[in-house]
C-alpha cells in the first residue's frame, strides 16, 4: 500500500527512483549523463533540499535552479519536449511510489516549474 510523502527520506526515495530513470532515458538521459555529466553523489542531496523546500517549505535551499538549467541550456539547448518528458517521468514516478495530497502537490509544482522554464528558455523568455 502506497502512503504520502511525508519526509525528507521519501523525497530521498523519489529522486533516486527518478533520476535512475531519467539518466537512462533516450530524449533526456544525455543532459545528465553527456551534457552536465550530474554527479548524484554530489548533487542528489541538493536536489532533495530543492524539493523539501518546494514540498514543505523548509528554506533549506539557497540556489538558482534557472541558473543551472539556463547553463544547460546554452551548453545543448532544451526544446519543449524534453520538458514534456521530464514531467511525464517525474509524475509517473510519484504515482509509482506515493499517492495524497503531497504527492499531487510535488506533481503539481514539478508541473509549475517546468512550464516557467519551458516559457523562459525555450520559447525566448531567456536567450542562449
Amino acid at each position: 500500500m502506497k502512503h504520502d510523502i511525508v519526509d525528507r527520506k521519501d523525497l530521498n526515495k523519489l529522486m533516486h527512483v527518478f533520476y535512475d530513470h531519467v539518466m537512462k532515458d533516450e530524449l533526456i538521459g544525455h543532459y545528465f549523463n553527456e551534457v552536465i555529466q550530474l554527479d548524484l553523489v554530489v548533487h542528489l542531496p541538493v536536489i532533495v533540499d530543492f524539493w523539501e523546500n518546494v514540498l514543505f517549505g523548509t528554506n533549506n535551499y539557497s540556489g538558482n535552479p534557472m541558473a543551472v538549467h539556463k547553463h544547460i541550456h546554452h551548453l545543448s539547448p532544451f526544446k519543449s519536449e524534453h520538458f514534456d518528458r521530464w514531467v511525464m517521468v517525474f509524475g509517473e514516478k510519484v504515482d509509482d511510489l506515493f499517492e495524497g495530497d503531497n504527492a499531487e502537490r510535488i506533481k503539481q509544482r514539478a508541473m509549475s516549474i517546468a512550464m516557467i522554464m519551458k516559457v523562459k528558455l525555450v520559447y525566448g523568455g531567456i536567450s542562449k
